[in-house]
């Protein structure tokens, strides 16, 4: 990933706040005709490992498992996607005094690469599954539980998945939020975003008006 210095984001503890708060990821691993990529929904296990671990599973009949177990010491990339937004030049203080100015995208975005295991084991497979439901049930006003379902079904749901586990190898981060505009720009930048009509807007305003620093300082 292109990384200007001033875009770079280092800090674990918010990198993995952004995997937990955008959970499905995109999982892209190399296969006899190419790059395969799939979006899957991951849990972080942060206390695993020096930098964390995820588990997720796929459909039994996805063909990238296979792919993977193939090759278990091939790294795999896991794409995190938070905020994002168009930025327009009107938006820039700039824009009056010189009209040298145009058009971008800011984005806050997190890779992640890492071997992958393979799981068939049943018993990993209902762990995962359980802790993924409860942990996204939590906010509902009546979780529901994988032991709401009957038993067999949920048996015979697990033999149609397989689990992946990637222990993360290297965790990188780029938060390209405005920080190579003066603070003026800035400004208009998070003014601009505020009003806008997405949710991604207006966490993105934010994100302007906590990391911006001047292009000057």
């Amino acid at each position: 990933m292109y990384q200007p210095p001033h875009f770079v984001e280092e800090r674990i503890d918010v990198l993995h706040a952004l995997i937990r708060a955008h959970p499905l990821g995109l999982l892209v691993s190399n296969g006899e005709n190419g790059p395969e990529a799939n979006p899957v929904p991951f849990l972080l296990d942060a206390k695993a490992g020096a930098r964390g671990v995820l588990k997720a599973h796929i459909a039994r009949a996805n063909s990238q498992w296979k792919l993977l177990e193939q090759a278990p010491q091939t790294p795999v990339l896991a794409v995190f996607q938070g905020p994002q937004a168009y930025v327009s030049p009107s938006w820039y203080a700039t824009k009056a005094e010189t009209g040298k100015v145009v058009p971008t995208w800011n984005y806050a975005i997190v890779q992640v690469r890492g071997l992958v295991t393979v799981h068939h084991d049943p018993a990993w497979l209902a762990q995962q599954v359980s802790d993924l439901t409860e942990g996204h049930e939590r906010s509902q006003s009546a979780p529901w539980t994988v032991a709401d379902a009957p038993e067999p079904y949920i048996a015979a749901q697990l033999r149609g998945i397989v689990g992946l586990e990637i222990a993360i190898g290297e965790i990188t981060g780029k938060w390209k939020v405005s920080q190579n505009r003066h603070a003026a720009d800035r400004s208009g930048v998070e003014q601009g975003l505020a009003l806008g009509a997405h949710e991604d807007q207006r966490a993105m305003a934010g994100l302007v008006r906590d990391y911006g620093f001047s292009a000057e300082g």
